[in-house]
């Protein structure tokens, strides 16, 4: 898979889509429009933001006809689903950036010797200091830092 491509579905989240986009088809015509999507995602267990759900309009309406044909909602449901997925590792970060010592909201530091003692302890062999921006001036990485370890 290419990284532009969407997250594929399995057999099972297509026909959870089929099923959606036919209970919010009101009209019977192959198309929902953009209400209509929202709460086939809420339906489907989604929550797209409403930021989230103008990204995967914009992307998916490729006629620009305001309405979402069935392919265009399966698109939609695979782009969600990659934020969702993106979202959930970027939480896992902040958590284990928490756990170290770092604030939730990103800000504060994870000590370099604890990232290097935790690293050690899962004997992952990296060598931290490559990835610190001043590392003879430095004793604590930074939220960026240590996301950059991780990924």
């Amino acid at each position: 898979m290419k990284k532009d491509e969407p997250t594929p579905l399995n057999e099972e989240e297509m026909e959870m889509c089929r099923k959606a986009f036919q209970m919010f088809d009101k009209a019977g015509n192959g198309t929902i429009d953009v209400n209509e999507l929202q709460a086939a995602l809420l339906a489907l267990g989604q929550t797209p933001s409403d930021e989230d759900l103008f990204v995967m309009i914009s992307q998916v309406d490729e006629d620009c006809s305001r309405e979402i044909e069935f392919a265009e909602f399966v698109k939609a449901i695979q782009i969600n689903k990659a934020m969702t997925e993106k979202n959930a590792v970027e939480q896992d970060t902040i958590d284990a950036f928490v756990a170290l010592g770092g604030n939730a909201d990103k800000t504060g530091t994870v000590k370099i010797l604890r990232m290097k003692n935790v690293l050690e302890d899962f004997e992952l062999a990296l060598d931290v200091m490559k990835f610190v921006s001043d590392p003879e001036e430095k004793t604590g990485l930074e939220y960026e830092e240590f996301k950059t370890i991780l990924s």
